[in-house]
């Protein structure tokens, strides 16, 4: 795992962007970005909440790879809740799993549970090493 300090859609281009999620939807069936990444990412390729929110109601709360070099990373339960390292690491283990059978060579992804969540990187980090190798970027603003 490698780690850096930067804009993660400077990245775009030639990476695969995780964006931190949760697994609640609207009354419609939309998931609910929060904030940061995810938020940002919401802006940038429209109809990301409601591809989210079908697969989030048909396999649950776990990492997808929704088109456009965007794949879903949950870090909580619901937009109210804290972020739980049990979920974060669950999430490592299946984005490594997703990198390897895609053949995926470059993937961004923000400190998660960090920023906006309150966990400290030093709490979050061991949970994630066992399973990003230096395909995996770490970056944060």
């Amino acid at each position: 795992m490698l780690e850096t300090i930067g804009n993660i859609w400077e990245y775009a281009a030639e990476s695969v962007i995780a964006i931190t999620t949760n697994g609640s939807l609207t009354p419609d069936g939309r998931a609910i970005f929060g904030r940061g990444v995810a938020r940002e990412a919401t802006v940038r390729i429209p109809g990301l909440a409601v591809k989210l929110g079908s697969l989030l109601k048909e396999k649950g709360n776990q990492v997808f790879d929704l088109d456009d070099g965007i794949v879903s990373f949950p870090v909580e339960e619901t937009p109210w809740s804290l972020p739980d390292l049990r979920i974060i690491a669950r999430s490592a283990q299946e984005l490594r799993a997703l990198a390897d059978i895609s053949g995926w060579r470059n993937i961004v992804v923000p400190r998660p549970g960090c920023g906006g969540g309150g966990l400290a990187w030093q709490d979050v980090k061991p949970a994630l090493e066992p399973w990003f190798d230096d395909r995996f970027l770490v970056i944060s603003q």
